[in-house]
């Protein structure tokens, strides 16, 4: 089995990076600029499981030489359009499709483009950035990915990719119920998003503040409202797991979108928050605080996208 990664940044860098340790056939389609970076300097990574310094297989989109049985997708859902133009030639009859990226849109986007039968539903759980120096650095130990075929089967080609991925270097489940999780994923992440942008805080501070926890539940029952409209309903033992997420005392947590936003960076609003309020809207939902939040982060974002 050949996999293609696009990105090498902190996420496809470091699952691409182990699997390469496990003797995996992994290739990296990069820009032009990262792989120069990247055959210079190898593809570092710094973790509590062990460092390790690679020399990967790097192409850019011009240099794809025809389909690859997986292609993992590791970029950011602003820049999905791109990415999807250069890895085109990477996709065959077989392919499977195999996204990183949050809530469900571009799943349709995907969809649209490669055929629904080329996905495969995948939620990806780590804390890792790329440092001044280009190293990957993971900041804790939470590394899993899990994935499956969409209508909770268990094909041949699921299972090959399940022996693909189990290699030791990370947890991996093979669900059958993705579906679920990858929705599940998105109410946290638009949750947690949300109440960040909002009180412009970590969780244990908005817990502290007059109002915070309330804040935080009613957020999380206007996106699983949204969930259910969609036919898909949470489990309780996720529930009860935000809940407790959302309202922990001293709680440092964060959303990458917040921090990407405190960096100054180009935040997946749209995406993460945008995408959940308009198909809420279109079941007929009110859904005030996620508008709230929306509003909130789009005009932060329209104002670093006017001065670039």
């Amino acid at each position: 089995m050949r996999m293609l990664v696009v990105g090498a940044g902190s996420t496809g860098g470091y699952f691409g990076g182990r699997l390469i340790e496990a003797g995996r056939d992994v290739t990296f389609l990069v820009r032009a600029a990262r792989k120069a970076r990247l055959q210079a300097d190898g593809l570092d990574i710094v973790s509590p499981f062990g460092n390790a310094s690679l020399k990967p297989k790097l192409i850019t989109a011009t240099e794809i030489d025809g389909p690859y049985d997986v292609v993992l997708l590791t970029v950011k859902a602003y820049s999905l359009d791109a990415a999807m133009k250069d890895f085109a030639a990477a996709v065959g009859k077989g392919t499977m499709i195999m996204p990183f990226l949050n809530g469900m849109r571009h799943m349709d986007v995907l969809a649209e483009r490669f055929g629904a039968g080329t996905l495969v539903g995948c939620t990806c759980h780590i804390f890792a950035s790329i440092d001044e120096k280009g190293r990957i650095v993971q900041h804790n130990r939470l590394q899993e990915i899990t994935y499956g075929e969409l209508d909770g089967s268990v094909t041949p080609r699921i299972e090959a990719l399940d022996a693909f991925m189990k290699t030791g270097a990370f947890g991996t489940r093979l669900s059958r119920h993705i579906r679920r999780r990858m929705w599940e994923k998105w109410i946290l992440l638009a949750t947690l998003g949300s109440s960040n942008a909002l009180a412009r805080g970590s969780i244990g501070e908005i817990e502290a503040a007059p109002g915070g926890t309330h804040l935080a539940l009613r957020l999380l029952g206007e996106a699983v409202s949204v969930t259910r409209a969609a036919g898909v309903e949470p489990s309780e033992a996720f529930l009860d797991t935000a809940r407790t997420t959302l309202t922990a005392k001293g709680s440092p947590l964060t959303s990458s979108m917040y921090r990407d936003l405190q960096a100054g960076n180009a935040v997946e609003a749209e995406q993460i928050v945008g995408d959940l309020l308009a198909r809420g809207r279109k079941a007929g939902l009110d859904l005030p605080l996620l508008g709230a939040a929306f509003t909130n982060l789009m005009v932060y974002q329209n104002r670093i996208s006017a001065t670039r």
